[in-house]
């Protein structure tokens, strides 16, 4: 069975973004104080990507990995 990239519990934060090219900063809601240095990720063929420093998963809208299941 394969897992929904959404649902990994491993994943602390997932994000639905409208580009393939993103930022992660490791600031959030919760501590926007923390956080760590700014990289730039591009998501591929599978439809996300993932944070190498915080482990936030970035979800393309309507993408492979989107299952209609997104942010407001």
């Amino acid at each position: 069975m394969v897992q929904h990239p959404s649902d990994d519990p491993w994943v602390p934060e997932v994000s639905y973004v409208t580009t393939p090219r993103v930022a992660c900063d490791g600031a959030s809601d919760y501590s926007p104080a923390l956080g760590h240095p700014r990289v730039y990720l591009q998501i591929d063929e599978k439809g996300y990507t993932e944070c190498g420093y915080c482990d936030k998963r970035f979800i393309l809208k309507g993408g492979p990995a989107d299952q209609g299941v997104s942010e407001t």
